[in-house]
């Protein structure tokens, strides 16, 4: 019997070779055709025609030559940054962030505005996002998607807004306004989610497919990420830790109404933070001021470390005993200002309560993670868009 030819093999062979290309100039670029070659393990005229269909597509350039023994230097070639961009937003209670980077993931523009002083969230992130693109100096028709991360409930069905903590403006509907407004693919994403997205990135959990991240800054929530991808609950509420019912705390029993704190919240959130603190004198502005002094102050601080890491644990544990990963990131301005001891304390603390011993660290992600995150996420999904369609 005769074998029986898969239509489009060719096409998909060419599609995966220029994948693989598009990815190493990424990772290990600038390159020559020939370097393309080995480490794709493709012949020399195969090569060429790759980088040539690349270049004919505009998706890569020449960048230079690299000096070689006889005959004529050879070409670099590298990915063209401005191929495409992407926005990434972060949405808190005071201010949006919006941060413009290329297809390379270079962060080449920014922008921050007030949003204290606003009824309009399309207004605000409309003005946001286009002074990002204008800072970069990138057109909005090469904006291929924009990514906002928002504290909150995002509907995993609907990619809108379920609820929004802190954000009373935010509501159902908004997500085909800022699409309408803006004329491009606009996604949302919850804050800590991104943040955990950041963190497998670059951070703490780089390499680990099965981790949980541990917010805990003006308000306490969880990202599960189990086998590399998170997970989003049926109605996205996973990880809304800080409703999660505690011993010693009452719990209350209204909890979808805004301004209502969950016990796990009142037990472990900034406001008890400050007030552990009080007790044992050290006050800040902000809970993380508190924690850092005391995590500075050495033997002096033990006790809120303590009393923290305590408290932390009822949390952490819960989660653990349910999932048993093997590591858990803490983050949020609480997270990051407890540093190494507050890790190292409830990392013992969880294995002194239950069956489990994760490891426990801090985030390395110490400076806008929820951005980073956006960013990264709206990178992943163009990037998949654009190199997956060069033989179109």
């Amino acid at each position: 019997m005769a074998a029986t030819r898969l239509p489009g093999t060719p096409r998909l062979l060419r599609a995966l070779n220029d994948r693989a290309a598009l990815e190493l100039l990424l990772t290990r670029g600038p390159l020559t055709r020939a370097q393309l070659g080995e480490l794709t393990g493709l012949s020399k005229v195969t090569a060429s025609q790759l980088v040539e269909r690349l270049e004919e597509r505009g998706l890569v350039r020449r960048v230079g030559e690299q000096a070689g023994g006889r005959g004529p230097n050879a070409q670099l070639y590298a990915v063209t940054p401005g191929s495409a961009h992407v926005i990434g937003v972060d949405v808190g209670p005071d201010r949006v962030i919006a941060a413009c980077a290329d297809i390379t993931g270079a962060v080449i523009g920014r922008s921050e505005l007030s949003v204290r002083d606003t009824d309009d969230p399309v207004g605000v992130v409309h003005k946001a996002v286009l002074e990002a693109a204008d800072s970069a100096g990138a057109s909005m028709t090469t904006v291929r998607r924009i990514v906002l991360g928002t504290p909150g409930l995002v509907d995993p069905r609907t990619g809108d807004i379920a609820f929004a903590f802190d954000l009373p403006r935010w509501h159902r509907g908004l997500l085909g306004k800022l699409r309408e407004d803006l004329n491009t693919e606009v996604h949302f994403g919850n804050d800590v989610n991104l943040a955990a997205v950041a963190e497998a990135a670059n951070g703490a959990a780089k390499g680990v497919d099965d981790f949980v991240l541990v917010w805990v800054g003006r308000g306490v929530g969880l990202a599960t990420v189990l086998g590399g991808r998170l997970h989003h609950g049926t109605t996205g509420a996973a990880g809304e830790i800080g409703y999660l019912p505690v011993a010693g705390v009452e719990v209350p029993r209204n909890a979808s109404r805004r301004g209502v704190k969950g016990a796990f919240q009142q037990l472990a959130g900034a406001d008890a933070v400050k007030a552990i603190g009080a007790e044992h004198g050290f006050t800040g502005e902000e809970a993380g001021d508190v924690v850092r002094a005391a995590a500075a102050a050495g033997e002096a601080g033990a006790a809120v470390l303590d009393e923290l890491a305590r408290r932390l644990a009822l949390g952490v544990a819960s989660t653990c005993l349910v999932l048993d990963p093997p590591l858990v990131v803490l983050a949020g301005e609480i997270g990051l200002a407890g540093g190494f001891s507050l890790a190292e304390r409830v990392e013992r603390e969880v294995s002194a309560i239950t069956l489990v011993s994760p490891r426990v660290m801090m985030t390395q992600i110490d400076v806008e993670p929820v951005l980073h995150g956006a960013l990264r996420t709206a990178l992943d999904a163009v990037r998949d868009e654009v190199f997956g369609s060069t033989v179109g």
